[in-house]
């Protein structure tokens, strides 16, 4: 079988900017991400595909908040959120892919699967709420709120307004993994952990029940990575390689590093916690769990960076 092979695409890069945020300007932005991939397809690599949701879960938030204030529907919770926006861009990631693999006569199938992911609800973050979702609201139009739903809680965000804040949990298993090996190991290209998964916890009677939270989209990855055993894990962002004093005039942009390298970068603070930092975590995650490589790069990059002539390459020496 094919060389396997996880790529993780930014929910921001499908939103390229605020006058091109449509569903259709999300589509253009994901068929320009597809031909990337049919490249890696076309070179012989077997691929499975994760992305995030951050902004379309912010969409679809407001939609819900808007459709609740004007005609008094029943608001989604954001779990149902995050489910809705894995299938509406899984969907339209799986068209673009078949698409482009018929214009190439590529004989391959795509598939996604809508993927839950298992947290603890032990995890610290479920009592200190960092992640911050939706829109800004004023503090009379937050308290308001929190009339209605008690246990949300709402932060001051950069003098902008109210935002409501979630758990971001570490996941602890891919519930849908068996079902995602049997079709790798059919030769689909799959598409799952969508924005990160759908959080869910287990219950007393040990069921699963969604949890409104949201999980970090690369440490999903990392961990799918590692349950389906690939061999690369591929995390793109907005850089073509990550970089050391990044913005200063000594910046340097890192090529090929080992993990004790980048885990030393990482102790000097060269990372930010808001940014790269969370994509550096979840690479030593993999590579700490046998995974051979990891690559940071940006989207455009891909067909490169998968032959080592661009990204950032963190290479297990074990």
């Amino acid at each position: 079988m094919e060389k396997l092979v996880i790529v993780a695409i930014g929910g921001n890069s499908l939103v390229r900017d605020n006058g091109r945020d449509t569903v259709q300007d999300q589509y253009e932005a994901v068929c320009e991400t597809a031909v990337n991939i049919a490249d890696m397809v076309a070179e012989g690599f077997n691929v499975v595909v994760t992305h995030g949701n951050g902004p379309q879960v912010g969409f679809g938030l407001r939609r819900s908040e808007i459709a609740n204030e004007v005609a008094g529907m029943p608001a989604v919770p954001l779990v149902n959120c995050g489910a809705d926006t894995q299938g509406g861009i899984g969907y339209q990631i799986q068209q673009a892919l078949t698409n482009e693999f018929a214009r190439r006569g590529i004989n391959k199938k795509v598939a996604t699967i809508i993927t839950q992911v298992e947290v603890s609800i032990d995890d610290p973050n479920f009592k200190n709420p960092t992640k911050p979702v939706g829109s800004f609201f004023t503090l009379e139009q937050a308290e308001e709120m929190k009339k209605e739903h008690r246990d949300w809680i709402f932060i001051e965000d950069s003098g902008r307004g109210y935002r409501r804040v979630v758990p971001s949990p570490k996941p602890i298993d891919i519930i849908e993994k068996d079902a995602i090996k049997t079709l790798i190991n059919a030769g689909f290209v799959v598409i799952a952990v969508g924005g990160g998964g759908i959080p869910v916890v287990k219950n007393n009677n040990h069921s699963y029940v969604g949890i409104d939270a949201v999980i970090d989209k690369d440490f999903a990855t990392s961990l799918l990575a590692e349950q389906v055993q690939a061999e690369t894990l591929i995390i793109t962002t907005g850089v073509s390689r990550v970089c050391i004093n990044f913005g200063k005039p000594n910046q340097k942009a890192l090529e090929k590093i080992t993990i004790e390298e980048l885990k030393q970068y990482a102790a000097e603070g060269h990372f930010p916690p808001g940014s790269m930092l969370p994509k550096v975590e979840a690479s030593l995650s993999f590579l700490e769990k046998d995974g051979l490589r990891v690559i940071i790069t940006d989207p455009e990059s891909l067909k490169d960076a998968i032959v080592e002539r661009a990204g950032t390459h963190i290479i297990n020496l074990k």
